[in-house]
């Protein structure tokens, strides 16, 4: 077994935690007992999760923390036969079906499984740690599921430097987070588009009371509507939008509030504390430092870009974006943003539809504005219709009364 090592002196440990409504620290947080290593630790609140990373990074143990819900019963006999622990949230252990040496400090997370059954890939808290150098004060807030590659941005950030507090929303706080974070001042905040778009439809007043001065988006396709959707709310907030991934880690980071980066980041010179972004056919292809364990060299994102001016924008996934239409191919990225720029929809997903001769058609799913009043199809297809060719004009629209939004606070955009 190799050393492990210990770091008993965070330089978070006294920054502030709320959890279910509990003013706590790191510190201060109830203590897990000693933890086998390796461990699946599964939870069911925000609360075990940071008792669980707090005692990792003590430790040194080998850790994957996820929500039970994420690990169905195969996975866990998968978990088991690869020489994990399995602790439920009663405390109950499962012992490894596979005995092996630890890799001390070894931090596993599990991919989105939007392209197939989550995959496990290794970091450090080290590699998950990001953001260096001296920051400014600030609270954040922590929406994101335990275990996700974003919610170990934010919780790493908190325990690795001073004066970054946060605010843990759990699964039935969501529809009440803006109250929440204006009660206990949160000033930065980090969401999928959807999870913000979420909180502008059902009430942009309230989310407007909070105190925000730092906005980061990412985890899907980010458009120029909630970016200046945000930029209306909070004028006087940096807005940020971060392409990032288990994979390749936070790889891109762009603050001048425009969607997409610039072009002339393609290609450039090597650098090693910089990522390496090229494009290979359609598809994004990133070198990065901050990549998982074992992933050396070019590693293929299967996303999308589309480029725009002296932009490169990034417009779904592969399988996914590209929308065949009797031999004319258009992308459904493309389509959702000019849905999303009329003032009078909300949320939009556009995807291809079956249909006779052409062989398939753009179809979408849109969520009105409930401030501006109804709109119609008739209405949608008129404001396409003018910003886009013929066929790449939606021909079938349902209307949603709600934004649908999953586990990891995405939709299926």
């Amino acid at each position: 077994m190799t050393a492990r090592r210990r770091t008993t002196a965070l330089i978070g440990d006294d920054n502030t935690v709320v959890v279910a409504g509990k003013r706590l620290t790191w510190r201060t947080l109830h203590k897990l007992p000693q933890l086998p290593s390796p461990a699946a630790v599964l939870v069911d609140n925000g609360a075990d999760a940071l008792a669980a990373l707090r005692h990792h990074a003590v430790h040194g143990t080998e850790l994957l923390v996820a929500t039970r819900t994420r690990v169905d019963e195969r996975m866990r006999e998968e978990l088991g036969e690869s020489g994990f622990a399995i602790v439920l949230p009663d405390g109950e252990v499962t012992p490894a079906k596979l005995k092996r040496v630890e890799e001390s400090g070894r931090a596993w997370l599990l991919t989105s499984g939007s392209t197939g059954r989550p995959k496990r890939i290794g970091h450090t808290l080290e590699s998950l740690t990001t953001v260096t150098g001296d920051q400014p004060p600030r609270t954040w807030l922590l929406p994101y599921s335990p275990g996700t590659y974003a919610w170990w941005q934010v919780v790493t950030l908190s325990l690795t430097h001073a004066d970054q507090g946060l605010v843990v929303i759990e699964p039935d706080e969501l529809e009440d987070w803006p109250a929440i974070a204006a009660e206990h001042g949160v000033t930065a905040a980090s969401g999928t588009p959807t999870f913000w778009r979420q909180a502008i439809y059902r009430d942009a007043d309230t989310l407007g009371a909070v105190p925000l001065e730092q906005i980061t988006l990412g985890g899907e396709p980010v458009d120029q509507a909630i970016l200046d959707q945000l930029h209306e709310i909070f004028p006087k907030a940096r807005i940020s939008w971060i392409y990032a991934s288990s994979e390749v880690g936070a790889s891109i980071v762009v603050h001048d509030g425009k969607a997409g980066f610039p072009k002339d980041w393609l290609d450039r010179a090597p650098d090693p504390d910089r990522p390496i972004l090229s494009v290979e056919g359609d598809e994004l292809v990133i070198r990065s430092p901050h990549h998982g364990a074992g992933l050396v060299g070019a590693v293929h994102t299967g996303d999308r870009i589309e480029y725009d001016g002296d932009r490169v924008l990034i417009t779904g996934r592969l399988d996914t974006d590209e929308i065949n239409v009797g031999g004319s191919k258009v992308s459904a990225g493309v389509v959702r943003n000019v849905l999303m720029r009329h003032p009078g929809v909300s949320w939009a997903r556009v995807f291809a539809r079956k249909a006779p001769l052409v062989g398939r058609m753009v179809a979408a799913e849109v969520v009105p504005n409930r401030a501006l009043g109804p709109i119609t199809d008739a209405d949608l297809v008129q404001w396409c219709s003018s910003r886009l060719p013929d066929y790449g004009v939606p021909r079938r629209i349902k209307f949603l009364d709600q934004i649908p939004q999953k586990e990891t606070l995405k939709s299926d955009v």
